[in-house]
Order: C-alpha cells, then structure tokens, then sequence
C-alpha cells in the first residue's frame, strides 16, 4: 500500500508554464514545458513537464493525491472586468480581444484542466485527483519562503501583476505564511519596468533583462522625470502610477502618446539601432527600481523585525537591484527563488498545499534551502546519449572524468568554446553548469565571439561568471553565495585593469571593448558581474571542471551562459545540444562523458533558416 502524499503544482496559459512533483514535501522534480516544446515562455497546458515528473518519479496520473494550480482564474476575471468598468469606454478594443479567449479557455480552467488530465493520462475525470487551486502571490511567496533556508523571514513578491496584488508583503514562520499588505494593480513596479522594455524596443516578459544589461552603459538623467510624472514613491516604498502615461489595463499596447512625447519620441523598433537615449532611459528606470526595492525591503525589515528576507516574482530576476540591496539593505541574508517567474509558481502552490493545506511541518537550518542547486530536470545516461550519437553518425570521444576534465581545461585555456551538458536540468530561467556555453573569462574578446557568433544575440549583453564558491571573495566584492546567478558583485579592486585616458573618455557602446578586468569577458562596463558561485556538493562535476581550469591557468572562472541561441529555450536533450552545437561556431560539445569535436562531425546540411525558427526575444 502506497504511504507517500504526492503533490502534483502547475502554471500554464500565461506565460512560462511549468510542472513540479513533490514526494512527502520533498522536491523530486521540476520542468518548464518550453524546454521540451522548444517554444520559448510556452504557456500551453504543460504536458510533457507533467510526464517528466512523473517518469522521474516512477509514478502515475493516478497515484498523485493533489494537483494544485499556482493561480485562481475567477478572481483575476474580475479584476478584468472591474478594470474595463473602471477605464471605459476607453480600452473597448481591448475588451474585445480578451474575452473570447477568458470565455475559450481561461474562465473555466478548472473544466480544461480536468480535460487535458485525462487526455494526458487516460484517466476518466471522475478518476482524477483532487484540484485545487492557490492565489498567484501566495505562491510566489510560498515558493520563496517554504524552499528557502530561514527558519523565519519577511517574504516580498513584486511583479506584473496576479490577480489583483502586483506587489506583496508577507511574514514567513515555520510552516505558516502571515499576509501583511500589498499595492495592486495597475500600481505595478514589474509592468512599469515592463513599460520601459516595451519603450525601448525589447519584447515585454522577455526582453526585461536586456534593459537591465543596457543600463550600465548610459546615464540616469530620466530619473526625476520619471519620479515627478510616472510614479509617486512613498518614504515607505509603497508607489502609485500616473495611468494617464501607460497604456495596459485597457490597451493594446504598454504606453501611449503622453509617454512619447514626456521621453521625446516614439518607441525604439525592435532590432533597430541602439541610440544613447535608450541606454540612458534604461539606466534611470533602473536606478527607480532599485531605489523602491531598498525603500521596501527597509519598510519590511522595521516592521517584521527579523534578519532574513526572500523574494520572488518577476521583479527577483533583477539581479542587479539585489546585488544593491544585499549591499545596502537592512537585511542580513536574503534569498531569492530561483525560478521566480511563473513557473516558479508551480512550485510554491505544490509548497503551499503540503504546508498550508495538509499543515505539515517544515524543517529549515538557516543554512540550506530545499532546491537541490536547482537541478531538478530531466538527464539523461550515458547509454542514451552514445545511442541517439551512433543513429546521427556523430564521432565522439569518451572519457572518464579523469582524463575528460584536463583536456577540456586546456582546451578552454587554448580558446575553445564548449557546449557543456551534464546531470540534470537547471529549474528556472538560469544555466547553472547543467546546461551551459563556457569559454575562458581571460579572453578580451570572447564575449563577442560568444554574442555574434556562438549566440546570435546583440554585442551589448554581458555574461556571467561561474566561480568556484570558496573563491569569490577573492575576484569580488562579496562574501556570500550566489548559486542561482541572481546577484550583482563587483570585481575586487587589484582584479581591474587601468584604462588609458581615451578609454576614460568613452560613452556608451563604445566602452564595450574595454578590457576592465583580468577576466574581460565577464566585466560589464561598471564592473559588474552576475555571479553563479559553483559548489561541490550540488554540482560535483561542473566544479570539478572549473579545478581543472584554475589548476591550469590560477584562474577558477569561466564564462557561464546558457546553451541555446537567440529566442531558443535552453537545451533539454542530447539531440537538442548536438543540433545547437552544429548550427553555431562551438568548438566542443560534451555529453556527460562524451566529447565531440566540431571538426570531425559530419557535414551539417541545416541551412540558415533555424535562425528563423526561433522568435527572437
């Protein structure tokens, strides 16, 4: 007789639809539907993540006991409604386009969820296991606060919007989340950074970290702007937006003319040049970030009066705003979800039910979260990926770890990019030495090699380093942990590289080539770097790689992106990488323990058009 309790959470038919499988309140596995479907932000029922959970698992659709839904459709239908009333007769055409597709799909979710269910599984619906569904912020917070180390913290969510609540406070204690206050929408400092995107060209809920990486580069003089006509910002942090500037809670668009004509023109067009007004307009809206996020969290810290705070929502991705508040701010640790988008709310509405729902206990140290590093998707053996090689005629190379890590060590130190595929995949929007490009941080011009040739991607965008743990503070400016790539440090003062006074001298994309550091490649031009610390208890092999490197050059960084090109979802399988690997200008590609050199692969008859294939981002 089955004892275990098996909570099945899901999010779908938004954006970045996901699955995730607890076992007796144990994470067993987690997966966005994207990484199978190659679509990137798939929101579609998410089916192939619910059969990887249950593959991983051994389980079936049957032996699940819950199945928990991360949002609560009726009370965000209302909101839509209420805002209509609220706006019209402005936004009619809006109107018109939403509800068909609420009345088709989304009003009666829990009837086309059932459906899917027993189409995926087989099962009469009758048969299913119980649906429940949670509220989108309590999931947020759940997923921050239940997989976070903290015996107890503050919990703040910040970003679109869910149902109502576009920001959240809560106080999380044990095995309980206490619900403080919140703003709502369209009070929303996610879809105010999310205007700005849109304004600067980029594509909204996906582009918002490119406005991010672009901010260095320009300087804040939207700021007061910005402070005296978009966004009223409180002494405590709490804001209300000026409606008459945006466009989203009716429109079809995120601003209008009076934004325009307030920044001085129209919207950047996709893909068209990069002027310095939008460098400095991202800079400013990320100063205002920045400054509401360090306002909040000082609000928070005075009135829960504990030491540690966790975050999760869109706005958690801004990995720079955490950077400046684990710096600045009151907190003494702070912990980020890693998948902190909607997916991650998958996670915390499975967290909720066992915690809130069942009232099971919870046991936390200060010390370790439940995350597992965030490697939580599928693998796959070394027989599978030497059999799918063999039916493509690809010639490898195998080798124990032994041999395989000096050789790609030096390889790396020669100049080689390597597509890395090991253990299991990342949770999350993030590559964390599961499936990863890497080159060497040394290299003055890798990162364009790796942007226009290996990514297809804009020269601008900086990469991140991955750094053994215990050897951060040795290149940065931080003594904590950043597993999850979710936090901004400096480079240490004797790592940087004096600039002649011309390099001084130079604005905007024109400082790209500047060598600031001894690991150019991975140095924005303000010095910052996103950190991945790598530990060897999470992820033994990819740490073991970067001994390898630092044993050959004393170096123990490398650059650490995400295997996939431009608008593609990162890798799941061995046929995804090997097609990745071929497509672009990667040297190397390792499977687990095999390795494959570009050089002796077959001719690859794909022609140019994959770079159609995937929607650019």
């Amino acid at each position: 007789m089955r004892t275990s309790i098996n909570i099945l959470g899901l999010s779908a038919y938004y954006h970045d639809s996901a699955a995730v499988l607890l076992v007796d309140g144990e994470i067993v596995a987690a997966a966005q539907e994207e990484r199978f479907t190659r679509k990137k932000h798939d929101a579609a029922f998410p089916a192939n993540a619910i059969s990887y959970c249950l593959d991983e698992a051994g389980l079936s659709l049957d032996e699940i006991d819950y199945i928990t839904f991360y949002d609560k459709p009726l009370v965000k239908f209302e909101r839509l409604l209420e805002t209509y009333l609220a706006f019209a007769p402005k936004g009619f055409r809006s109107f018109v386009m939403a509800i068909p597709v609420w009345l088709k799909e989304k009003l009666f979710l829990k009837v086309t969820l059932k459906r899917e269910l027993a189409s995926l599984s087989g099962l009469e619906q009758t048969a299913l296991p119980s649906l429940l569904f949670h509220e989108h912020h309590g999931s947020h917070a759940a997923s921050a606060f239940f997989a976070s180390p903290f015996k107890k913290a503050a919990v703040l969510c910040l970003d679109g919007v869910g149902e109502w609540a576009t920001s959240s406070v809560w106080l999380g204690d044990g095995s309980t989340l206490i619900p403080q206050w919140e703003i709502r929408f369209p009070h929303s400092l996610g879809l105010l950074y999310s205007a700005f995107t849109y304004y600067t060209g980029f594509k909204v809920n996906s582009g918002e970290y490119k406005l991010m990486g672009l901010a260095p580069y320009g300087e804040p003089r939207y700021v007061d702007l910005i402070k005296n006509h978009l966004i009223d910002i409180k002494p405590d942090g709490t804001f209300r937006l000026d409606m008459r500037y945006f466009d989203y809670a009716t429109g079809l668009t995120m601003t209008n003319r009076r934004f325009d004509t307030l920044f001085g023109g129209p919207p950047r067009k996709p893909e068209a040049e990069l002027t310095q007004r939008e460098m400095d307009i991202a800079a400013s809206i990320q100063v205002v970030t920045e400054d509401i996020v360090l306002k909040l969290a000082t609000t928070l810290h005075k009135e829960l009066e504990v030491d540690h705070l966790c975050l999760a929502g869109g706005v958690a991705l801004n990995c720079v705003a955490n950077g400046r508040l684990e710096r600045e701010g009151p907190f003494g640790q702070i912990w980020i979800q890693p998948a902190a988008g909607d997916a991650g709310g998958a996670l915390g509405a499975a967290l909720a039910t066992w915690h809130e729902y069942l009232n099971k206990p919870r046991e936390a140290n200060d010390l370790n979260d439940t995350m597992h590093g965030a490697y939580l998707g599928k693998s796959f053996s070394q027989d599978e990926i030497e059999d799918y090689l063999r039916g493509v005629e690809a010639p490898f190379h195998r080798y124990d770890d032994t041999e395989l890590m000096p050789e790609i060590a030096a390889a790396l130190d020669r100049g080689a990019v390597v597509g890395w595929f090991n253990g299991r995949m990342e949770f999350g929007p993030r590559a964390l030495g599961a499936r990863s490009i890497i080159g060497d941080a040394r290299s003055p011009t890798m990162q364009s090699v790796m942007n226009l040739k290996i990514k297809n991607r804009e020269s601008f965008r900086p990469f991140a380093p991955a750094i053994k743990a215990a050897a951060v503070s040795q290149w940065f400016n931080t003594e904590s942990t950043s597993p999850y790539m979710l936090k901004v440090a400096t480079v240490r003062e004797e790592r940087r590289l004096p600039m002649s006074d011309e390099e001084k001298g130079l604005f905007g994309i024109d400082q790209l080539n500047v060598a600031r550091s001894q690991v150019p490649a991975i140095t924005h031009v303000d010095y910052s770097a996103r950190l991945q610390t790598v530990h060897e208890e999470t992820n033994p092999r990819f740490h073991g790689l970067l001994s390898a490197f630092e044993a050959v050059t004393d170096c123990p960084v490398l650059i650490n992106t995400s295997f996939n090109v431009r608008g593609e979802p990162i890798v799941c399988s061995p046929e995804d990488a090997y097609r990745c690997f071929m497509r672009t200008e990667m040297d190397l590609l390792v499977l687990e323990n095999a390795l494959l050199i570009k050089a002796e692969q077959p001719e690859w008859h794909d022609d140019e058009s994959w770079k159609e294939t995937f929607q650019l981002d």
